[in-house]
């Protein structure tokens, strides 16, 4: 039986009230336990000289240059795909809405809900992947005496090199292709198939957008290890960031204006750096 114009768009304010909702929650999650997180590193004002805080929550702290065990690699590597979630899932939210609207309009007696979550579902699995290669690459700068107890970068060399590499970036072909994927939500729908309402296709079609999105992206999350991976003003800063590229027409000057500044900024303290 066919819907009335009147009934489908009830239903369609239905949908995005649930999906808004589930969106919402999943961000307030996140941002809860990262700030959980953030209160716990600071340790009141310690002196941790020697010393790293393991980012469990529960004051766990490691001598600084002890091995990681398989239990620290596992709270960080949860760290980072909470954190990924909380910075992500906002500008990720008009592609989601977007996705059960298409979803409740062409299939109208299915189950876009559904498919709509195995959409996020795989959008967010490509974000687990980064967390994992970030994961590894935190371990390999820490092994490198390159962060400090806070997880921000204790070398300005450091820092300032990888200033200057995401500023670059900002200004490339694939950075350009990747945020014209993430602007367009409805022309990257149709662009790769439309609606799935199977539960393979959803996953891949979200993965898909993750992976474009990680490409967007992927260099604004390495500044974390300059400002410190668990800096919550550091984190909503980029988190924003990523928001006016992604959700703004002028997104595209927005990141090359951050390009520029970044550049600028690494350029800065590789001069002022101890010869």
């Amino acid at each position: 039986m066919t819907m009335t114009d009147s009934s489908l768009e009830t239903v369609l304010r239905r949908d995005r009230l649930v999906v808004a909702g589930a969106v919402g929650v999943i961000i307030a999650l996140a941002w809860g336990y990262m700030l959980w997180l953030a209160a716990d590193m600071d340790m009141g004002g310690m002196d941790m000289t020697g010393f790293r805080m393991i980012p469990a929550g529960i004051g766990i702290m490691a001598p600084a240059n002890a091995p990681w065990g398989a239990i620290e690699f596992a709270f960080v590597f949860a760290m980072w795909a909470v954190m990924m979630v909380g910075m992500m899932a906002p500008s990720a939210a008009p592609m989601i809405l977007i996705y059960a609207r298409v979803g409740r309009q062409g299939k109208a007696d299915g189950k876009p809900l559904a498919a709509t979550g195995w959409f996020a579902a795989g959008y967010f699995l490509a974000w687990t992947g980064f967390s994992l290669a970030a994961t590894l690459f935190q371990w390999v700068v820490e092994r490198a005496a390159l962060l400090d107890f806070r997880m921000a970068s204790a070398s300005t060399v450091f820092g300032g090199i990888v200033l200057i590499a995401a500023g670059v970036y900002q200004w490339t072909p694939l950075k350009d292709v990747c945020l014209a994927q993430c602007q367009s939500p409805f022309q990257f729908l149709m662009r790769h198939g439309g609606f799935r309402g199977n539960v393979p296709g959803c996953v891949m079609l979200g993965l898909r957008h993750g992976a474009y999105c990680v490409g967007c992206c992927w260099v604004l999350m390495a500044l974390l290890f300059v400002g410190g991976v668990m800096n919550v003003l550091w984190i909503a800063l980029l988190a924003l960031l990523v928001l006016l590229e992604k959700l703004t027409p002028f997104g595209r000057w927005v990141a090359r204006a951050a390009g520029v500044a970044f550049v600028a900024v690494g350029a800065a303290m590789l001069l002022s750096s101890p010869r």
